[in-house]
Protein backbone atom coordinates (compact mmCIF):
# COMPACT_ATOMS: atom_id res chain seq x y z
CA UNK A 1 0.00 0.00 0.00
CA UNK A 2 1.39 3.28 -0.95
CA UNK A 3 2.77 5.97 1.70
CA UNK A 4 -0.11 8.55 2.54
CA UNK A 5 1.22 11.87 0.80
CA UNK A 6 -0.69 15.36 -0.39
CA UNK A 7 -2.92 15.22 -3.06
CA UNK A 8 -1.67 16.65 -6.46
CA UNK A 9 -4.58 18.77 -7.06
CA UNK A 10 -6.11 18.90 -3.34
CA UNK A 11 -9.06 21.04 -4.14
CA UNK A 12 -10.74 18.09 -6.27
CA UNK A 13 -10.18 15.66 -3.35
CA UNK A 14 -12.79 15.61 0.00
CA UNK A 15 -11.62 18.28 2.30
CA UNK A 16 -8.10 18.18 0.47
CA UNK A 17 -7.54 14.57 1.83
CA UNK A 18 -7.75 10.98 1.29
CA UNK A 19 -10.33 8.56 1.98
CA UNK A 20 -9.30 5.30 3.03
CA UNK A 21 -11.50 3.91 6.04
CA UNK A 22 -14.04 6.42 4.98
CA UNK A 23 -17.48 5.31 3.97
CA UNK A 24 -18.97 6.33 0.24
CA UNK A 25 -22.84 7.04 -0.11
CA UNK A 26 -24.14 7.15 -3.15
CA UNK A 27 -26.26 10.19 -3.79
CA UNK A 28 -29.91 9.46 -4.56
CA UNK A 29 -29.23 10.91 -8.29
CA UNK A 30 -26.82 8.68 -8.91
CA UNK A 31 -27.58 6.95 -12.17
CA UNK A 32 -24.86 3.80 -12.37
CA UNK A 33 -26.83 0.87 -11.66
CA UNK A 34 -23.79 -0.90 -10.53
CA UNK A 35 -23.68 1.79 -7.37
CA UNK A 36 -27.36 3.06 -7.05
CA UNK A 37 -28.08 3.50 -3.07
CA UNK A 38 -25.16 2.34 -2.28
CA UNK A 39 -22.64 2.23 0.69
CA UNK A 40 -19.16 1.51 0.23
CA UNK A 41 -15.63 1.05 2.59
CA UNK A 42 -13.18 2.79 1.07
CA UNK A 43 -9.91 0.00 1.65
CA UNK A 44 -7.44 2.36 -0.43
CA UNK A 45 -7.48 5.85 -2.02
CA UNK A 46 -4.27 7.30 -2.92
CA UNK A 47 -3.07 9.22 -6.07
CA UNK A 48 -2.85 5.76 -8.18
CA UNK A 49 -6.72 5.49 -7.90
CA UNK A 50 -8.62 3.70 -5.10
CA UNK A 51 -10.89 0.73 -3.87
CA UNK A 52 -13.47 -0.09 -1.72
CA UNK A 53 -16.27 -2.60 -0.82
CA UNK A 54 -20.02 -2.30 -1.34
CA UNK A 55 -21.40 -3.40 2.29
CA UNK A 56 -24.95 -2.94 1.62
CA UNK A 57 -25.93 -5.38 -1.42
CA UNK A 58 -26.62 -8.99 -0.84
CA UNK A 59 -25.37 -11.75 -3.16
CA UNK A 60 -28.37 -13.11 -3.88
CA UNK A 61 -28.88 -16.83 -2.75
CA UNK A 62 -25.63 -17.82 -2.01
CA UNK A 63 -25.11 -18.24 1.73
CA UNK A 64 -21.70 -18.34 3.83
CA UNK A 65 -21.53 -22.58 3.75
CA UNK A 66 -22.41 -23.19 0.46
CA UNK A 67 -19.55 -21.03 -0.82
CA UNK A 68 -17.72 -22.98 1.69
CA UNK A 69 -18.60 -26.57 -0.10
CA UNK A 70 -18.06 -24.77 -3.54
CA UNK A 71 -14.46 -23.60 -2.71
CA UNK A 72 -13.72 -27.14 -1.33
CA UNK A 73 -12.77 -25.75 2.05
CA UNK A 74 -15.42 -28.23 3.71
CA UNK A 75 -17.93 -31.39 2.69
CA UNK A 76 -20.98 -30.69 2.14
CA UNK A 77 -21.50 -33.02 5.15
CA UNK A 78 -19.64 -30.32 7.45
CA UNK A 79 -22.13 -28.10 6.70
CA UNK A 80 -24.21 -28.76 9.82
CA UNK A 81 -21.13 -28.68 12.06
CA UNK A 82 -19.67 -24.89 11.26
CA UNK A 83 -19.28 -22.41 13.77
CA UNK A 84 -22.39 -19.84 14.50
CA UNK A 85 -20.19 -16.98 13.20
CA UNK A 86 -19.82 -19.04 9.50
CA UNK A 87 -23.24 -19.47 9.80
CA UNK A 88 -24.77 -16.11 10.16
CA UNK A 89 -21.85 -14.69 7.32
CA UNK A 90 -23.41 -12.19 5.28
CA UNK A 91 -22.37 -13.01 1.41
CA UNK A 92 -22.42 -10.05 -0.37
CA UNK A 93 -22.00 -8.17 -3.83
CA UNK A 94 -18.68 -6.24 -3.06
CA UNK A 95 -18.22 -4.48 -6.40
CA UNK A 96 -18.27 -4.72 -10.34
CA UNK A 97 -14.23 -5.89 -10.34
CA UNK A 98 -13.24 -9.10 -9.79
CA UNK A 99 -16.35 -10.49 -9.27
CA UNK A 100 -15.14 -14.23 -9.09
CA UNK A 101 -12.63 -13.12 -5.84
CA UNK A 102 -13.53 -13.02 -2.41
CA UNK A 103 -12.73 -10.12 0.12
CA UNK A 104 -13.08 -10.52 4.12
CA UNK A 105 -13.77 -7.08 5.97
CA UNK A 106 -12.67 -8.25 9.42
CA UNK A 107 -11.97 -6.86 12.44
CA UNK A 108 -8.52 -6.71 13.70
CA UNK A 109 -9.00 -9.26 16.18
CA UNK A 110 -7.45 -11.28 13.24
CA UNK A 111 -4.28 -11.14 11.01
CA UNK A 112 -2.55 -13.16 8.51
CA UNK A 113 1.43 -12.16 7.51
CA UNK A 114 1.84 -10.60 4.19
CA UNK A 115 -2.19 -11.00 3.69
CA UNK A 116 -3.65 -8.95 6.04
CA UNK A 117 -3.99 -5.05 5.31
CA UNK A 118 -4.62 -3.03 8.19
CA UNK A 119 -7.14 -0.23 6.65
CA UNK A 120 -8.29 2.05 9.76
CA UNK A 121 -9.69 2.25 13.04
CA UNK A 122 -9.74 -1.62 13.77
CA UNK A 123 -11.17 -3.10 10.47
CA UNK A 124 -8.88 -5.23 8.34
CA UNK A 125 -9.02 -7.01 4.76
CA UNK A 126 -7.72 -9.91 3.54
CA UNK A 127 -8.32 -11.89 0.00
CA UNK A 128 -7.07 -15.16 0.66
CA UNK A 129 -8.59 -18.66 0.86
CA UNK A 130 -6.90 -19.10 4.56
CA UNK A 131 -8.93 -16.83 6.13
CA UNK A 132 -12.28 -18.99 4.85
CA UNK A 133 -10.75 -21.83 6.02
CA UNK A 134 -10.15 -20.36 10.04
CA UNK A 135 -13.79 -19.13 10.02
CA UNK A 136 -14.99 -22.19 8.89
CA UNK A 137 -12.59 -23.41 12.12
CA UNK A 138 -13.80 -20.87 14.58
CA UNK A 139 -10.37 -19.33 14.49
CA UNK A 140 -11.37 -16.56 12.48
CA UNK A 141 -12.81 -13.11 13.37
CA UNK A 142 -14.86 -11.40 15.48
CA UNK A 143 -16.71 -9.90 12.77
CA UNK A 144 -16.39 -10.02 9.45
CA UNK A 145 -18.37 -9.79 5.89
CA UNK A 146 -17.50 -11.64 2.84
CA UNK A 147 -17.65 -9.79 -0.46
CA UNK A 148 -17.74 -10.84 -3.97
CA UNK A 149 -15.41 -8.31 -6.18
CA UNK A 150 -14.84 -5.02 -5.31
CA UNK A 151 -15.27 -1.30 -6.06
CA UNK A 152 -12.27 0.60 -8.10
CA UNK A 153 -11.24 3.83 -9.59
CA UNK A 154 -8.52 5.22 -11.74
CA UNK A 155 -6.28 8.12 -10.58
CA UNK A 156 -8.22 10.82 -9.91
CA UNK A 157 -12.10 9.58 -11.15
CA UNK A 158 -13.12 9.17 -7.64
CA UNK A 159 -12.63 13.04 -6.89
CA UNK A 160 -14.36 13.85 -9.78
CA UNK A 161 -16.79 11.69 -8.65
CA UNK A 162 -17.46 13.50 -5.80
CA UNK A 163 -16.79 17.09 -7.10
CA UNK A 164 -19.88 15.88 -9.31
CA UNK A 165 -21.99 15.36 -6.22
CA UNK A 166 -22.06 11.34 -6.98
CA UNK A 167 -20.92 10.66 -3.60
CA UNK A 168 -21.38 11.76 0.30
CA UNK A 169 -18.60 10.84 2.81
CA UNK A 170 -18.51 10.16 6.39
CA UNK A 171 -16.75 8.69 9.35
CA UNK A 172 -16.49 4.90 9.00
CA UNK A 173 -19.01 2.57 11.67
CA UNK A 174 -18.38 -0.97 12.40
CA UNK A 175 -21.63 -1.82 12.98
CA UNK A 176 -22.51 -0.08 9.14
CA UNK A 177 -19.90 -2.21 7.62
CA UNK A 178 -20.63 -5.43 9.67
CA UNK A 179 -24.24 -5.28 10.86
CA UNK A 180 -27.18 -8.00 9.61
CA UNK A 181 -29.96 -5.21 8.62
CA UNK A 182 -28.25 -4.83 5.23
CA UNK A 183 -31.38 -3.02 3.91
CA UNK A 184 -30.96 -0.23 6.40
CA UNK A 185 -27.53 0.80 5.95
CA UNK A 186 -28.07 2.92 3.03
CA UNK A 187 -30.61 5.41 5.14
CA UNK A 188 -28.18 4.64 8.77
CA UNK A 189 -25.18 6.32 6.23
CA UNK A 190 -27.45 9.25 4.89
CA UNK A 191 -28.88 9.64 8.92
CA UNK A 192 -24.90 9.48 9.95
CA UNK A 193 -24.21 12.48 7.70
CA UNK A 194 -27.18 14.10 8.96
CA UNK A 195 -29.80 13.74 5.94
CA UNK A 196 -32.84 12.54 6.23
CA UNK A 197 -33.04 10.12 3.41
CA UNK A 198 -36.38 11.50 1.91
CA UNK A 199 -35.37 14.80 1.94
CA UNK A 200 -32.93 13.47 -1.02
CA UNK A 201 -35.36 11.13 -2.64
CA UNK A 202 -35.64 11.54 -6.23
CA UNK A 203 -37.55 8.37 -6.47
CA UNK A 204 -41.29 7.10 -4.74
CA UNK A 205 -40.86 5.36 -1.71
CA UNK A 206 -40.96 5.60 2.01
CA UNK A 207 -38.88 8.33 3.38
Amino acid sequence: MIAKSHAPNPEHSAEGGYLDGQLLVAMPVMEDERFARSVIYVCAHSAEGAMGIIVNRPAGSINFPELLVQLEIIDKADQIKLPENAESMRVLKGGPVETGRGFVLHSSDFFIKDATLPIDDGICLTATVDILKAIAKGAGPKRAILALGYAGWAPGQLENEIQENGWLHCAADPDLIFGNDIEDKYSRALLKIGIEPGMLSNEAGHA
